[in-house]
């Protein structure tokens, strides 16, 4: 963690000029944006671009994007023989130097040595710490030249990022062994001091090491705060040595469905925690890489796990028996009392807690605070009277003032989500993370409040990427690669002095549907590199086109560095159509950047296949292989369509079926592997299901010589609470069995196909089921709906056929 406060300008800092727009593209790149308002073209599947407009990488390949850029003569010839030069009296640049030999080494191969700085710097590396230096506290100037490099910055952390750049400079060409670095000219510094990513560990727990790998990644970005989600209802991940039920009963919980089972059928508890000696390492190691670490201990709601563990910090008068961790995702209804007692308790916990992260910033949550318990109980009730209140919700601002009066005793600062706004009056010191949409951040800085924005939607990590049938488990609405770099860093009906308040951005990682480490990756990359360059870059110079060809090289340090990405945004789909003697299959991608090349006889593509310009003409068997590029590298994994008859290209994968209605959509991985083993870690399927009414359509149907539809389905455990929408869940009547249920041109008409469950419910994984439908012609809709008599387990779709009589 960082081990100073965070004293950059909040939003301009030296070296971001007006006119910039194109400053840092080179001679070899177009300055190609979208004029000034302009709305943002929508994320949607576009052809890919000719061969001909494909440009080369861009040869200053550093991301986040720097303020201002000048090219130079010649190149430095960049090898094992590279040393690095430091002051002897600079413990500092020699910690720089060394994190860069370190970086240096796990792409290229090599190690620059560290010597001593003095004498002729020819052929090395030079940094260089100086107070007076006319830049803000975390900017940094680079200089290229044929004969060396020299960072200067007036901190470590601004020499620190400077030697990032080098970096990424110096792996830029995705090889291992010496390379040669443009010369050039790099003056930079952030545009905000709250540059961060939010790490929800409560939901589905994370090593140390996959922590510090997290941590690792945000500083090759220049990120500098990790918010660490370390309590909710489904688990209390920190050691509090005062109160060790925390973690020995709320550290654990018995995951929902066959997750909670092992290969023999018996329960199995989900557990994990940190000691405090490992919140120490985890916050030196990000100090190293000057990242703050900002905890978040949830308060008054999202508290199950800790009345689970002490049930007198619940609301006493309303519970009839403590409850158990919570295996449901959603809304919880437990919330602390408001009793001195439990404060008092909080405090304690919170002094442990202050006492193991340096950090300014506390986060205390204030999120979701479902009343139901308070409503209902004559204690909280007296209370409210006592202590003069109107209301529930007066009484949560009155909990967070007394929160806030303890953590500004202590030289902290309270930062929660933007509910901590409603109520009352909030302390004047308070930040607000404003996460409901803009509403939050106007009025928060409308009342002089500090405003971190981290919108639902918008900048949270756990909504899918794609409607892909290969996109992993997450939410809908698809929040896409382009979205996230497009984000305006000032909302809509904020003045000049409110955005003064705006310090930053962050991205939030929610983990239910993320359940391993490769699935938080893929999350993570390469949308919070996107908005590593909000945070960081001049709005007036940020380029998509641009950013697309600095992403390439990133990708490939990805791949060098073995950290998983989504490539969704670069993915080849296929559209294909029966036609004649076979399919006409049309390529596209989301982003239409690069160029897609294919092969037809099932061979992996490489930079010399074939580029994709019009649809494809193909017979049947078909076996298609696809890869987009740019510049000779490949942005995403080949994709594959393969159909041997015409009746393999009316199959639906359930993320291309549509929702019968919006709200709620999930793509949910199954608790099961696809075969339906449990208690490992098989693959297993992503189903795409709406919570509150499980139904699907598939649109514009070809009829004509369809004789069955096979249709694939599983269940999954409905581990949900929804709050107030509980009463709008759907349930169909099994009539007389339980069955899918396919419905002609409506979801209200008389099914025309029922394919009975009694098959499926035997098992965890996904069966296929088959039933004929009647002779029917034209293109129509089909609707598909489970009629099971109850809404546990979720029955969900996976694909679904249209087959010709044999």
């Amino acid at each position: 963690m960082k081990p100073r406060p965070l004293v950059a300008p909040p939003v301009r800092t030296a070296f971001v000029h007006a006119g910039l727009a194109c400053a840092l593209v080179l001679a070899t790149t177009a300055c190609e944006r979208n004029p000034a308002g302009a709305p943002a073209a929508a994320a949607q599947p576009a052809p890919a671009a000719p061969a001909a407009q494909a440009r080369a990488a861009h040869p200053s390949a550093i991301l986040p994007r720097p303020a201002k850029f000048v090219p130079g003569q010649g190149a430095f010839a960049f090898g094992p023989q590279t040393a690095v030069a430091v002051a002897a009296d600079q413990p500092g640049a020699r910690r720089v130097g060394e994190f860069f030999a370190q970086r240096v080494l796990a792409v290229r191969g090599f190690a620059p040595k560290l010597r001593d700085r003095g004498g002729d710097a020819k052929g090395a590396v030079e940094l260089a710490l100086d107070p007076k230096l006319p830049i803000g506290e975390e900017a940094y100037v680079l200089d290229i030249g044929q004969d060396g490099a020299k960072i200067s910055a007036r901190s470590e952390a601004g020499l620190f990022y400077g030697a990032v750049s080098l970096w990424q400079l110096a792996s830029a060409d995705g090889a291992q062994g010496a390379t040669a670095i443009a010369a050039q000219r790099i003056e930079d510094a952030p545009a905000y001091r709250w540059r961060g990513l939010m790490l929800d560990v409560a939901r589905h727990f994370r090593s140390v090491d996959e922590v510090k790998a997290v941590l690792d990644q945000m500083a090759l970005l220049k990120l500098n705060t990790f918010h660490w989600h370390l309590t909710d209802d489904q688990g209390w991940r920190i050691q509090i040595k005062k109160y060790p039920r925390l973690t020995e009963v709320g550290g654990c919980r018995v995951r929902a469905g066959a997750n909670g089972r092992d290969a023999q059928g018996k329960t199995v508890q989900y557990c994990g925690f940190y000691t405090q000696d490992q919140i120490r390492d985890v916050v030196a190691y990000a100090a190293a890489r000057h990242i703050n670490v900002v905890p978040e201990i949830e308060m008054p709601g999202h508290a199950q796990a800790a009345i689970a563990a002490y049930p007198a910090l619940g609301v006493g008068d309303v519970l009839k028996q403590a409850p158990a961790v919570s295996s449901d995702w959603g809304v919880h209804t437990y919330l602390f009392n408001p009793q001195d007692e439990t404060l008092a308790f909080l405090s304690d916990v919170l002094d442990e807690v202050v006492a193991l992260f340096p950090s300014k910033y506390i986060h205390i949550g204030g999120d979701e605070a479902a009343k139901d318990q308070w409503q209902a109980s004559p204690m909280v009730r007296a209370r409210i009277k006592s202590l003069g209140l109107k209301d529930e919700a007066a009484l949560q601002s009155w909990f967070v003032g007394r929160i806030g009066a303890h953590l500004q005793a202590r030289g902290r600062v309270l930062v929660g989500w933007d509910e901590i706004l409603e109520g009352g009056t909030l302390p004047a010191s308070a930040t607000v993370m404003s996460w409901r949409g803009d509403a939050g951040a106007l009025e928060a800085t409308g009342k002089g409040h500090d405003v971190i924005l981290a919108p639902d939607r918008r900048l949270y990590l756990d909504y899918a990427q794609s409607d892909r049938d290969d996109e992993p488990s997450g939410r809908f609405p698809v929040a896409g690669l382009r979205a996230f770099y497009e984000f305006p860093m000032t909302p809509p009906g904020m003045d000049a002095q409110q955005a003064a308040h705006v310090i930053g951005a962050q991205g939030n990682l929610w983990t239910e549907h993320k359940r391993s480490f490769e699935q938080v990756q893929r999350a993570l990359h390469p949308r919070l590199d996107a908005l590593a360059e909000v945070v960081w870059s001049p709005a007036q110079g940020r380029d998509w086109n641009d950013f697309q060809r600095r992403l390439v090289p990133q990708l490939e340090r990805y791949k060098a560095l073995k950290v998983g990405f989504s490539d969704a945004a670069y993915a080849v789909d296929f559209k294909a159509e029966p036609g004649a003697g076979g399919a006409q299959v049309t390529l596209s991608t989301q982003t239409g950047f690069g160029e897609i090349r294919y092969r037809t006889d099932g061979g992996e593509p490489d930079a010399s296949s074939p580029v994709y310009s019009q649809p494809v003409q193909a017979a049947l068997p078909l076996d298609l292989v696809a890869t987009a590029f740019f510049d000779g590298h490949a942005l995403s994994a080949p994709r594959r369509l393969q159909a041997k008859t015409t009746a393999d290209l009316s199959e639906r994968g359930s993320a291309r079926l549509k929702a019968c209605r919006e709200g709620y959509n999930l793509r949910l991985e199954d608790d099961a592997a696809r075969d339906g083993r449990v208690g490992d870690d098989g693959a297993r399927a992503a189903l795409t299901a709406n919570l509150i009414d499980p139904c699907w359509i598939y649109p514009g149907a070809q009829l004509d010589g369809v004789a069955t539809l096979r249709a694939t389905v599983g269940q999954v455990p409905y581990n949900f609470q929804l709050w107030h929408d509980t009463d709008q869940i759907v349930t169909r009547k099994a009539q007389p069995d339980a069955a899918l249920e396919v419905r002609l041109n409506d979801c209200k008409s008389a099914p025309i196909a029922r394919l009975p469950l009694q098959p499926a419910l035997a098992s965890d994984g996904l069966t296929v089921l088959e039933a004929p439908l009647p002779k029917l012609s034209g293109s129509h809709d089909l609707c598909f709906v489970f009629a099971s008599g109850k809404h546990d387990p979720l029955w969900a779709l996976d694909r679904v056929s249209l087959r010709p009589a044999p």
